[in-house]
């Protein structure tokens, strides 16, 4: 119940919540959506299967050719959600 409440506080117009899911760019997006639907909502496998892509070992999804930059966009966005408690994969959506 207060997660949800939490939640409903950070969507208001205007809190930072909000102002950081509309300054996302389409990349930082998908990486919000393939950590929710591919990955259990959490970052840590999805570095690994970034990392073991760039050592050539087994991974589970190509997610870009540019491995170096979704890292970086990870861990922006992993700071985010530590710093405002929030999963940043219920606010961003996957539009059809």
């Amino acid at each position: 119940m207060a997660q949800e409440s939490k939640k409903n506080n950070a969507i208001t117009a205007n809190s930072p919540v909000d102002l950081f899911v509309r300054t996302l760019d389409e990349p930082q997006r998908m990486l919000v959506i393939l950590k929710s639907q591919l990955y259990a909502g959490q970052w840590q496998p999805m570095l690994e299967d970034l990392e073991n892509r760039l050592e050539g070992k087994p991974y589970i999804f190509k997610l870009a050719n540019r491995i170096k930059d979704d890292v970086e966009r990870i861990c922006r966005l992993q700071v985010f959600e530590q710093e405002n408690g929030i999963d940043l994969a219920d606010y961003v959506k996957l539009e059809s």
